[in-house]
């Protein structure tokens, strides 16, 4: 390589205390959240106020940063709320903001100076002269537009300014609007998404209607007429399944019936190529994800970009146990999305919105009682004789057989029904704090 390899940081989202938790654990040099308010997962469970502070007091004593997200599209009414968030904020003393409205930019650098800002992928930053004017402003780091290829990722390092900062995503779920500039959620259900509330309509079944059966007669008519290299490129119309009577016209696509779902993005067996642009932070996508599929992620990222930056050959014969690793949470089929050109028809980067679920997650290890039975809350249902995965930060997935089940009383169970139960388990080998408990999923084992 011509420029000299820099090591990218890892950059985690967590939803929550606990997941941040794992996020640090398994390998984020960074972790990204946000509050109750003023982000764009206002859905996720994320952060109160407190829960924000004790978050970045514990990732700092570990030495990992936290950069928090105000990177909604604001409107008028939101600016009095965002000045008091801003306030806040300034005395927890996060690493950085995340921005997308240059409102809000202006705002955050009059209340908090010293913090630094980052420009949102909402910003739709696809240039280097858009970069320049953030930098102008006083912007630390550009989070790219996810439209941009290697080619033009590499361009950006080499014509804006060393100092800038540039960040990509490189694995996670992709929006069908352009850097997630998406109106569908508003058009649908009044949920605005780049306010943080989307409804996620791209993920909604779709039917294909055939025009005859939406137009007048004499339209259907007309179309029946049409000359046969017409027909291969006629109009068909869609409905969604919870909306019968709403046709939504559209030309028909092979690939099924999922027209606006994209898969998940996946740029783990490309770790070279991205290290070779220059990206100072890699981010993961996912803060309304489970601490199973963060400390998947993350542990299987840092592996990749340790085992590269120690020797690039050690990174190729190691493709195999990412490719396996990656796979172990719930996924969509994977695509490289923009960053080796536009997709095109035979990439196959619009499928099914179904789920590939490879494990189930039990629970995160909080610590262990005098009996040595590890305590932590429940998630899904198990039973006593299971055998049951301890996924630790190192990489290592040791088996276990579930010994004992008993609730936080110390009555015995022969299974965990209840989500959310806090349970002591005893199981036939040790399992630390932060060490994800996982099994098999039947259906796809």
């Amino acid at each position: 390589m011509s420029r000299i390899r820099k090591k990218p940081e890892l950059l985690v989202p967590a939803s929550s205390l606990e997941v941040l938790k794992t996020a640090v654990a398994f390998g984020a040099d960074a972790v990204y959240i946000g509050g109750e308010a003023y982000g764009l997962r206002a859905k996720a469970k994320n952060f109160s106020p407190e829960e924000m502070a004790e978050g970045i007091r514990y990732a700092h004593e570990r030495g990992i940063k936290v950069h928090v997200t105000v990177n909604i599209i604001a409107h008028n009414s939101d600016l009095p709320g965002v000045r008091t968030y801003l306030e806040e904020l300034r005395e927890m003393r996060p690493d950085a903001l995340i921005i997308a409205d240059p409102g809000i930019f202006l705002m955050a650098g009059e209340i908090c100076p010293d913090i630094p800002r980052h420009i949102s992928t909402q910003a739709n930053s696809t240039n280097a002269g858009t970069c320049r004017f953030w930098h102008n402003l006083g912007a630390a780091r550009i989070v790219t537009a996810r439209e941009l290829s290697i080619r033009e990722l590499k361009e950006l390092r080499e014509t804006v300014p060393e100092e800038l900062e540039l960040e990509t995503f490189v694995h996670g779920a992709m929006c069908i609007s352009y850097s997630g500039r998406c109106l569908l959620s508003n058009y649908f259900t009044g949920r605005d998404a780049n306010r943080g509330i989307c409804a996620h309509p791209c993920r909604w079944s779709y039917r294909p209607v055939a025009a005859e059966a939406v137009r007048e007669p004499a339209e259907a008519a007309e179309c029946r007429d049409c000359p046969e290299e017409k027909l291969q490129e006629k109009l068909v119309y869609v409905e969604e399944e919870t909306r019968p009577g709403e046709y939504l016209p559209v030309y028909e696509n092979s690939r099924g019936t999922y027209i606006f779902n994209s898969r998940d993005l996946c740029m783990i067996e490309h770790i070279p190529d991205l290290i070779d642009c220059g990206i100072d932070s890699f981010k993961i996508e996912g803060r309304m994800k489970t601490a199973l599929y963060v400390a998947t992620v993350a542990r299987t990222y840092r592996q990749a970009i340790d085992d590269y930056m120690a020797d690039p050959r050690l990174y190729e014969s190691r493709l195999p146990w990412y490719r396996e690793q990656i796979t172990d949470c719930t996924y969509r089929r994977f695509t490289t999305g923009f960053f080796y050109g536009r997709p095109g028809q035979d990439d196959q980067v619009y499928d099914s919105n179904t789920y590939v679920t490879e494990y189930i997650y039990i629970g995160t290890v909080r610590g262990t009682d005098d009996r040595g039975a590890v305590i932590f809350t429940q998630k899904n249902r198990f039973f006593t004789g299971d055998r049951i995965e301890i996924m630790k930060p190192d990489g290592s997935n040791p088996e276990a057989e579930v010994l004992g089940i008993f609730d936080a009383d110390g009555h015995a169970m022969e299974s965990a029904p209840h989500p959310q139960q806090e349970l002591h388990v005893l199981l036939s080998r040790q399992a630390g704090p932060q060490d994800i408990l996982r099994m098999r999923n039947p259906v796809t084992a």
